[in-house]
């Protein structure tokens, strides 16, 4: 399985890992550590993008609104400001693939004009003008399921059948894009680990992992460090990683292709042990 990220390809016959570089100064685990003097830096942002690359990171993923628990809304401007300078510097010096956590139509048709390969939308392009300008991109895109807004969100989310309900919502994103002109051969699905499911729906999604996404369809996965971590282990955000790596070995059991994380080298040791004892999957 290929996927054609603009001037990239993609290979997605094994699981690969995509590094988080958050361009925030207020994300939950990494928020301002590209900041210095209170303004972004865009050297910093470079090194971390680089460490990435030399940690086995296959992409890149630059964000530049919070979306965690209670976060502050981001003026178009101000996530202009924060993306696209640092997709337009990686892309350049790097040659990487970068995806885009955007939600904001402006940021995608700038960041695709920047050299960005991936769009990676939490909202699943439910913002006016956001699948169009998706489309218009001709890049691959990312969709992923999310109950309310990320103010609210987890304020006691409920389903019927999260398992169902979650994968119904993705097709219906994905028949959305496809009558705007996005192909099916372009689309990831992301299920939404930690955006409006309690403990009890997460586990039920990675029980039934397969069932979010039809077989030709790859997964994205990002449970990286997030709180349910925390809560099922009793852990402090610091001490996640033992969490979030049995996570995304079975994660990657079970079928997802993209793994979104922190701790780019932990987690490329644990795919490549894990290839290396199941052999190619």
């Amino acid at each position: 399985m290929n996927l054609t990220c603009g001037k990239n390809t993609l290979d997605l016959s094994r699981p690969v890992v995509m590094g988080i570089l958050n361009t925030t100064p207020d994300s939950f685990s990494d928020g301002g550590s590209y900041y210095a003097d209170g303004r972004l830096d865009l050297d910093l942002a470079l090194r971390r993008a680089e460490q990435i690359l030399e940690e086995g990171g296959a992409i890149i993923d630059v964000g530049g609104e919070s979306t965690r628990p209670g976060a502050a809304p981001v003026s178009e401007q101000e996530e202009l400001d924060r993306v696209v300078p640092v997709v337009e510097a990686v892309v350049s010096r790097l040659g990487a693939i970068v995806s885009v956590d955007t939600s904001t139509p402006a940021v995608i048709t700038e960041s695709a004009a920047a050299g960005a390969g991936i769009i990676n939308d939490v909202r699943a392009l439910e913002r006016p003008g956001a699948v169009e300008a998706a489309a218009a991109t001709d890049l691959p895109v990312c969709i992923m399921h999310m109950q309310g807004q990320p103010g609210t969100m987890q304020r006691d989310p409920h389903y019927d059948d999260v398992v169902a309900e979650v994968g119904a919502y993705l097709l219906e994103r994905m028949q959305v894009c496809e009558r705007a002109g996005i192909g099916r051969e372009r689309m990831i699905f992301d299920p939404g680990f930690g955006f409006g499911k309690n403990d009890d729906h997460h586990l039920a999604m990675m029980r039934n992992l397969p069932e979010l996404a039809p077989s030709d369809i790859p997964l994205l996965v990002g449970v990286s460090r997030k709180s349910m971590v925390g809560r099922l282990l009793g852990r402090d955000v610091r001490d996640r990683l033992p969490g979030s790596l049995a996570l995304a070995m079975l994660s990657a059991q079970r079928g997802a292709r993209i793994l979104r994380v922190h701790d780019v080298a932990a987690t490329a040791d644990v795919l490549k042990m894990q290839q290396l004892v199941d052999g190619p999957s």
